[in-house]
């Protein structure tokens, strides 16, 4: 029997997938903590796009921000009783395999990331809700450093959805259920 509570959802850009989320944190009358995984905006719109996040939650949520050591915020911040909300693995991803401070982490190194993060989700006493995008519907992506990414997200995207109790594709702003709680 699985003792954890880990919900996945999963969909593309504006699909709705944060604001279902959200809801579902909302809806769970626990405490939350959002752990946010974007790295401070240094453009307009990306800040904008912060922004309207943090106006759309209740002030009373807790945040934190983990852009690079999501396993360590997770275990600091688990607690039986509590619900954290993850948004989202694809800017986590993209933090560890393009950072801010110059050169990519070597292969080893963020695959170490990606093992503790699936160690801690594994172990967690909170109720977990992850957010991630699913950008695998397309064609191939030109460039080796693009489709390195995507196949890591979709590999990242797998472990999490095969570890979670529910997992929720979001098309167009409606939940498609891709897998219930008591589902293998």
């Amino acid at each position: 029997m699985i003792s954890r509570d880990l919900t996945f959802v999963l969909g593309g850009a504006r699909s709705g997938k944060s604001l279902h989320a959200e809801q579902l944190a909302n809806q769970s009358a626990l405490p939350v903590t959002y752990i946010a995984t974007a790295r401070l905006a240094n453009d307009a719109e990306f800040s904008e796009r912060i922004a309207h996040h943090r106006a759309r939650r209740p002030a009373h949520w807790g945040l934190v921000e983990a852009p690079v050591d999501l396993a360590g915020a997770l275990e600091q911040n688990d607690a039986p009783g509590h619900c954290l909300l993850i948004d989202c693995l694809t800017l986590w991803l993209a933090n560890l395999l393009c950072p801010a401070e110059g050169e990519p982490l070597p292969a080893d190194q963020y695959q170490a990331r990606l093992d503790a993060f699936e160690t801690a989700l594994a172990s967690a006493r909170s109720r977990i809700i992850v957010v991630s995008n699913e950008i695998g519907l397309g064609v191939v992506p030109l460039g080796a450093a693009t489709r390195l990414y995507v196949d890591e997200l979709g590999r990242l995207n797998q472990r999490i959805a095969a570890l979670s109790t529910r997992a929720t594709m979001m098309v167009a702003g409606l939940p498609l259920a891709l897998k219930t709680a008591g589902a293998a």
